[in-house]
């Protein structure tokens, strides 16, 4: 069973920076896709990016270029998301998921495998 585990979220002020992990257990992640999703109160889930599962395909949209990237590490079974330039708006529960078609994709139903989330917070 492949569960998936979050971290590196917490409280940061406007224009701070934050990576968050995302660590695969029970399979090797180099099997999976993957991808992160936010959500914020009252609002639905929203796609961040995504990675293929060799990390050699990456999508954001254009609305988060140049502050969200995505990556992973294989060997250590995680992914990554690295985020710039914090804004108040981007407070929200941070996911990740892995889908078992491998190549990531921007579609919450395409993803096969959860996390519990971790929660950012911006201050301004």
């Amino acid at each position: 069973q492949v569960q998936l585990a979050e971290s590196g979220g917490g409280l940061v002020q406007a224009g701070g920076s934050l990576r968050l992990s995302c660590v695969v257990s029970g399979r090797p992640s180099r099997n999976y896709g993957m991808g992160w999703f936010r959500q914020a109160p009252g609002k639905e889930r929203e796609f961040v990016a995504a990675i293929s599962r060799g990390g050699g395909s990456t999508y954001s949209p254009n609305s988060g270029k140049g502050r969200f990237t995505i990556s992973r590490d294989n060997p250590k079974n995680t992914g990554y998301l690295q985020i710039n330039s914090l804004k108040p708006e981007d407070t929200a529960v941070y996911y990740c998921a892995a889908s078992n078609g491998g190549w990531g994709s921007s579609q919450a139903a395409e993803y096969d495998y959860w996390g519990q989330g971790t929660q950012v917070t911006v201050s301004s």
